[in-house]
Parts: structure tokens; C-alpha cells; sequence
């Protein structure tokens, strides 16, 4: 399987000729879900969901659908009959090729003023690889690479840092990173990797890796 970050919260994952998108939002590439067979997005804000980008992607490939919770599905299915499925957390499918599983219910608390709304994550082949989108949503099984969302207005570094404690992956690869300067990665990428008890690593938009 081949991960290719792209900015922000989006990545994307090859397999037998066949694409997958996850978040292709309004902080990564115009063009991020475009080449798509599959999408799935985690939940409604717009940094993880972008109606042009989605529709860019379901255009470029009349064949591509999307997979998503009642939020979003709400807002594109009217344009897409067919082709936009609503999910929730314990449901299963394929998409693109690769299994799927969702996990979670709400986004993180930003602050209890703010009500929380609906988030899911997606667990990817049997626990391969997990998007949690914006919660830290622990899977009940175990998880290879886990995508960690490093830096956003409701968490801190000891969260997180406990987070990739809690799931115990392989590896965690940063996701959620536009608003992280240059200048305070090498704070993050030291204290994650030292005290998460997992190979940190992060890849520039762009770049890719094999799992």
C-alpha cells in the first residue's frame, strides 16, 4: 500500500491500481481528491470537507463515490444520486478496493462552549492504517500506522502524545499540520517520538511512503 500525504488532514492511499481519499479539505490541494476512486471524509468542518474539492474528484471519475457521515452526505448527495453513502460508527464497507471499517461518534471538545458535533474515523484493511479525522478515537483492534493529528485548536501535546501511547501503532505519520509552523516541528517530532512509544515520522505534502 502506498501513503502520499497531502497538506493538512488529507492523504491518500494506493493499492492494486485503485486510489482512496481521505479529507481532501479546504487547507489541501485543489486538486486533492481528484484521480480518486473512493473518498471518505471524516466530518463537516472545513478544513476536512470542501464541497469543490469533493466535487473535482466525483467529476474527474464518474465512476468515484463517497463515503461519508449524514453532515456532509446531506450537503452533495443531491448532485451525485448514487453515489454518496452515509456512515456511522460499526459500520462496514469496501471502497476502492479496501476494507473499511468506521470508528467514533464526536469531534473533540474545543471548548465546552461549542457544541460538539458529529466525527468519524476510518479504519483501512484491517487496522493497516487509521484516520481518526478530529477526535482521538481509540480502534478495538490493533493499528500499523496510525495518522496522528499533531497540532489543532482542541488539543494539546500531552494528548497526543498519550493518544499514540493509547492505540500503540507501529508507526504514526503527522496529519493536521498546516497550522504547525517549521519553526516548532523539531519541539513536536522530539517529544512525539521520544515519549509516544512509536516511530514518528512525517512526510512534506506531496511525498509518499510504502506500508
Amino acid at each position: 500500500m502506498k501513503l502520499t500525504k497531502k497538506s493538512h488532514a488529507c492523504i491518500r492511499l494506493e493499492k492494486d491500481g485503485r486510489t482512496l481519499v481521505i479529507d481532501p479539505g479546504g487547507f489541501s490541494e485543489e486538486d486533492a481528491a481528484v484521480g480518486a476512486d473512493a473518498i471518505l471524509v471524516t466530518h463537516e468542518h472545513p478544513d476536512h470537507f470542501d464541497e469543490g474539492r469533493l466535487r473535482a474528484g466525483l467529476d474527474a471519475n464518474p465512476g468515484a463515490e463517497l463515503w461519508t457521515l449524514k453532515s456532509v452526505s446531506d450537503q452533495i448527495a443531491a448532485a451525485f444520486p448514487g453515489r454518496v453513502h452515509t456512515v456511522g460508527h460499526g459500520d462496514t464497507f469496501t471502497a476502492a478496493g479496501f476494507d473499511i471499517q468506521v470508528h467514533g461518534e464526536l469531534h473533540a471538545v474545543i471548548h465546552p462552549d461549542i457544541p460538539r458535533i458529529t466525527n468519524v474515523g476510518y479504519l483501512v484493511d484491517g487496522g493497516r492504517v487509521f484516520h481518526p479525522g478530529d477526535a482521538l478515537t481509540v480502534p478495538d483492534q490493533p493499528v500499523e500506522t496510525l495518522m496522528l493529528p499533531v497540532m489543532a485548536p482542541w488539543n494539546k501535546i500531552a494528548e497526543v502524545i498519550e493518544y499514540v501511547r493509547e492505540v500503540k501503532p507501529q508507526r504514526a505519520y503527522d496529519i493536521h499540520d498546516a497550522l504547525l509552523t517549521d519553526l516548532a516541528r523539531p519541539i513536536y517530532d522530539r517529544q512525539i517520538g521520544g515519549l509516544g512509544g512509536a516511530e514518528h515520522l512525517r512526510l512534506t505534502p506531496g511525498t509518499s511512503a510504502e506500508l
